[in-house]
């Protein structure tokens, strides 16, 4: 149900928790709750507290139950587990930071565990689910790719770790969508160097993203309507020589052949040092 390792290991305490639990109420047995002294249960039984009410999507009384794990049984094991059962509920629960601060508390405390990899890739995702349109500030974006990168580089043979690399590419990709927004925007408005800029930092940095083959025919237009041909040229040769059966290289061989241009490299411009790495296959 859940879709986490840590927390599958618990799926059938859950099962069996709920059974109990339901048991006792129908018997009229007493049950856990919060006002209650909890001093009087076992490690165990207020753990299982907290699975029954994660399993029922009460996602604050279920945080608050493992809390009380960690604050009664501090040097226990499943104080240990608790900590990382927040971070999970939390995160369910969409209480992102709350879900970071736990993840982050468990890694501290905890670096060598065995649900160490499974908490920094719940605070790489803390960051990464906020991820909203590139139109807004990307601070969260930059966040989730650096924790995503640990998780990368730090458990690489983990089960998370492919994960890891689908989302550390997506947000990467996410990431130059925001720098192609702007570049269109200062494109469309005529501010060509402005847009360069933009559509440079895509080229230069960017240069694995789908966004790439765009950044280039849109250097060819900025460059055309600035009358730089030899730059608008070489951008157009690097669009062939990578992205040729691309319609954005389609576009800007149209629009060079109609101005009686053709795409090559001409100049010793940025655009050219770029090219000759790429034929030297450095630059992919």
């Amino acid at each position: 149900m859940f879709g986490r390792a840590p927390v599958r290991r618990h799926v059938t305490k859950i099962f069996t928790a709920c059974i109990v639990l339901l048991m006792m109420t129908a018997c009229g047995g007493n049950i856990i709750d919060r006002d209650q002294n909890l001093e009087a249960f076992t490690a165990e039984q207020i753990f299982e507290r907290g699975e029954f009410e994660l399993q029922r999507g009460r996602i604050e009384d279920a945080t608050w139950y493992f809390s009380e794990v960690e604050r009664l049984y501090p040097y226990s094991a499943l104080a240990r587990r608790a900590v990382i059962m927040q971070a999970f509920a939390y995160h369910s629960g969409r209480d992102y930071e709350s879900a970071r601060s736990a993840a982050e508390r468990f890694i501290e405390f905890f670096p060598a565990d065995e649900d160490a990899a499974y908490a920094q890739y719940l605070l790489a995702l803390s960051h990464y689910d906020q991820i909203d349109d590139i139109g807004r500030d990307q601070s969260l974006t930059l966040d989730a790719l650096q924790e995503l990168r640990i998780v990368i580089e730090r458990f690489p043979e983990s089960e998370y770790a492919d994960s890891a690399k689908l989302k550390f590419d997506l947000a990467f990709d996410h990431l130059a969508g925001k720098e192609m927004e702007v570049g269109r925007y200062y494109l469309r408005r005529g501010h060509y160097n402005a847009a360069i800029n933009r559509f440079r930092i895509i080229v230069e940095d960017f240069q694995t993203t789908s966004h790439t083959p765009e950044a280039l025919h849109r250097l060819v237009e900025a460059y055309l309507s600035l009358g730089l041909a030899d730059q608008a040229t070489t951008a157009a040769a690097i669009l062939g020589h990578n992205y040729r059966g691309t319609d954005w290289y389609a576009d800007s061989y149209h629009l060079l052949t109609g101005l009686g241009q053709r795409p090559r490299v001409r100049g010793n411009n940025w655009l050219a040092r770029v090219y000759r790495q790429s034929v030297k296959g450095e630059w992919l």
